[in-house]
């Protein structure tokens, strides 16, 4: 999924890194994915640090949780998020064996920066579960949907907030 933003990628970016639970939310329906939090309306300087193997909370019933580890960092180009967890949500190491039901994915941000001072922000990824027959419903039933919804308000959300900013 993509979308062309009208301004130059390191105004982008800030709001990319602010990006989790515990700090700029998820910049969608936040009443279904940041547990009713708001996302934030402007770039906050205090969530523009952000390194490799820095962990990117999700909001539960319980409070934020480690949900993503930034294993890929471009500033100004590329984010790469990376999520391994048992299917009850708790992080799991990635040096150990898998055990037998977990959830494991990638989730990447491109910014590429087009003329005009435009940026086109690329979004992808890949989730994959275990046991096999729970990926077989998850992956192909119920997470396009969820994902295409979720993920094109995220990138309505963005490209809105970057803009009134750039003005």
């Amino acid at each position: 999924m993509a979308v062309t933003i009208d301004a130059p990628p390191e105004q982008v970016w800030p709001w990319l890194v602010q990006l989790g639970g515990d700090r700029g939310g998820w910049y969608s329906w936040d009443h279904l994915d940041n547990a009713g939090r708001p996302s934030a309306r402007r770039v906050h300087p205090e969530w523009q640090d952000i390194a490799l193997g820095d962990h990117v909370k999700y909001w539960t019933r319980r409070g934020p949780v480690d949900a993503w580890e930034v294993a890929a960092l471009e500033p100004n180009r590329f984010l790469g998020l990376r999520g391994l967890s048992d299917l009850r949500g708790r992080s799991l190491d990635p040096t150990l064996p898998r055990p037998s039901a977990y959830t494991e994915g990638l989730w990447g941000f491109l910014l590429n920066e087009l003329p005009g001072g435009r940026t086109r922000l690329v979004i992808g990824g890949y989730q994959t579960f275990r046991p096999r027959w729970l990926e077989r419903v998850v992956s192909h039933w119920l997470f396009p949907p969820v994902v295409w919804i979720m993920q094109a308000r995220m990138l309505a959300v963005l490209a809105r907030n970057v803009e009134r900013a750039a003005r």
